[in-house]
């Protein structure tokens, strides 16, 4: 282990009709280690990402984050939480269209309350330091799908987040952009000291974690990762 734990989660069940996606699921994520939850289509990873991420609150079972429960925490904590300490990398990106890439990294910053100035400055250093400072002012519509997903691991990033949650990251790219994004954000995590869980189904993304975690009929097997 790369440090405490950060995010745990204690025999989390969580239920959509009749259909049971988390059956007494546990996990724990320490600081500044990559986790990598792995199993099949419908297995309850993603679930479970959602439920560690303050998105879902579980039926039944505990999910703390530094020590604090979330489902005690109302909304408007959990979202300030999701603002602040945690970063999100999704599939699709899930940019803004109508902004230009620097506005949409400078988003979360905007919300937290930092002046303009400040959070496209802090911006602009993450385009950079994700190799995609020449999109700044294009809208994501103008850009490549690796150089989207380089700008939404730049929004994740730039709040100087906790955690990172990326669900499949690099599911909608070919390898060599998948490859490219995942090394680069891997690198910024290690360098940031922030934690990662990344949900995916494939074996050569795994491979840049420290752990691995298989999510299975609800359920949780952890194993570390040979090297």
């Amino acid at each position: 282990m790369t440090g405490p734990a950060v995010l745990a989660a204690d025999d989390v069940h969580v239920s959509f009709g009749e259909t049971q996606a988390l059956r007494g699921a546990s996990l724990q994520v320490h600081a500044g280690e990559i986790l990598a939850l792995m199993g099949p289509s419908g297995s309850g990873k993603s679930t479970l990402l959602h439920c560690l991420a303050g998105i879902l609150r579980p039926g039944s079972g505990t999910v703390r984050y530094a020590g604090h429960d979330l489902a005690q925490m109302s909304d408007p904590e959990r979202s300030a939480l999701r603002r602040g300490e945690f970063g999100f990398v999704f599939q699709f990106g899930q940019l803004v269209p109508e902004l230009t890439c620097q506005e949409n990294v400078a988003l979360p910053l905007r919300l937290n309350g930092v002046g303009r100035r400040e959070a496209h400055r802090r911006a602009a250093t993450w385009l950079e330091r994700l190799e995609v400072a020449d999109v700044a002012t294009k809208r994501p519509g103008q850009v490549s799908g690796g150089q989207g997903q380089r700008v939404a691991v730049a929004r994740a990033l730039v709040t100087g987040p906790k955690v990172i949650f990326a669900d499949e990251p690099t599911g909608a790219l070919d390898s060599l952009n998948g490859e490219t994004v995942l090394k680069l954000l891997v690198a910024a995590a290690r360098e940031t000291g922030a934690a990662i869980v990344l949900v995916t189904h494939e074996v050569r993304v795994a491979a840049y974690s420290d752990r691995e975690a298989v999510v299975r009929d609800g359920r949780v097997r952890e194993r570390e990762v040979a090297r």
